[in-house]
């Protein structure tokens, strides 16, 4: 099956504080040589710490950022450079849904005009107006279509998520990305958003990348997992077998620090716990970016990059992969 989406390489650095003044400026290596691919209709999990480079994958898939080097490919199409011109037929199906739903949303801005943009911006004119259309999109994210004329002031958190999850719909789009989208919100409410999410990819068909640093919210989403960590991921697998069986010393942390809410299982699995801070991303260690963290690392850790390799359903840039 073709993917909807491919990347290939993909390489994001910032320019960061110069040394000196005729020195040349800092290199802050965000995103250093992904490869992943995405099927039509699937959900993919991006997780990892804060810091590793998982929104600023996702604004550079939806191009809202220009990639350094690598490839990214939509629907077979080569959109890593594309000028806004050639941008714009696609943009209508590469849309994204932002993490904090207070500063997302124009405060001078209607519901209405909030929602109605998409098509302003596009030059749409969809079938029976834009107020029809508008009031039928917030009717789907499970608000009432008479709020059109409010503010979103006037709206909770989780309803604020919803009228950015109308106009990441506006225009019908195939592929979503989503980032963190729940994470400022509260729990019982963080539930509804994804229940609401998982509804509209089986109604509408969509492809969702679904960026996260919580593993349990991840796990009722997503079909597939990307761990990231310091720009690389460093495992891709099937949820089942990502969550049952972690390949990366990394995710097998990461999992380890996950709560159990069972209190009959308590103490029934080992925290494992890091040692040092995670690497200053202007000068990452050589090799595995992991090695200075990792109770396994020897010294092909220190002197090889590991390749992103198929173990059992897994790809893993390991080493000494479980």
């Amino acid at each position: 099956m073709k993917p909807i989406l491919k990347v290939t390489g993909l390489t994001k650095y910032f320019n960061g504080n110069k040394k000196g003044f005729f020195g040349k400026p800092d290199q802050i290596q965000a995103v250093d040589g992904i490869d992943f691919e995405i099927a039509s209709g699937e959900a993919l999990g991006l997780v990892g710490e804060s810091g590793c480079g998982k929104s600023t994958t996702g604004r550079l898939i939806t191009r809202l950022l220009e990639p350094t080097g690598g490839k990214i490919e939509y629907n077979g199409e080569d959109i890593t450079h594309l000028s806004n011109t050639k941008l714009r037929p696609i943009r209508s199906e590469l849309q994204m849904i932002f993490q904090d739903p207070y500063s997302s949303l124009n405060p001078r801005h209607t519901v209405g005009t909030i929602v109605g943009t998409p098509f302003k911006i596009s030059k749409i004119v969809p079938e029976g107006g834009t107020k029809k259309r508008v009031q039928e999109l917030l009717e789907i994210v499970g608000l009432n279509p008479e709020h059109y004329n409010r503010y979103p002031h006037e709206f909770s958190g989780g309803q604020r998520q919803r009228i950015g999850i109308a106009r990441a719909l506006a225009l019908r789009p195939k592929l979503i990305v989503a980032d963190e989208p729940v994470s400022a919100l509260d729990v019982s409410i963080q539930a509804q958003i994804i229940n609401l999410m998982k509804d509209l990819q089986k109604d509408f068909g969509l492809t969702f990348i679904f960026i996260a640093h919580d593993l349990a919210v991840v796990r009722h989403f997503a079909q597939r997992v990307a761990v990231m960590y310091l720009g690389k991921i460093v495992e891709i697998a099937p949820r089942d077998d990502l969550y049952s069986n972690p390949r990366h010393p990394y995710t097998k942390a990461l999992l380890s620090a996950v709560p159990q809410v069972d209190p009959d299982l308590r103490g029934s699995k080992q925290r494992i716990r890091l040692t040092g801070d995670v690497p200053n991303p202007i000068n990452p260690p050589s090799g595995c970016r992991f090695r200075t963290r990792c109770w396994k690392a020897q010294e092909i850790c220190a002197t090889t990059a590991p390749p992103l390799l198929q173990v059992g359903q897994s790809s893993v840039a390991c080493h000494f992969p479980e």
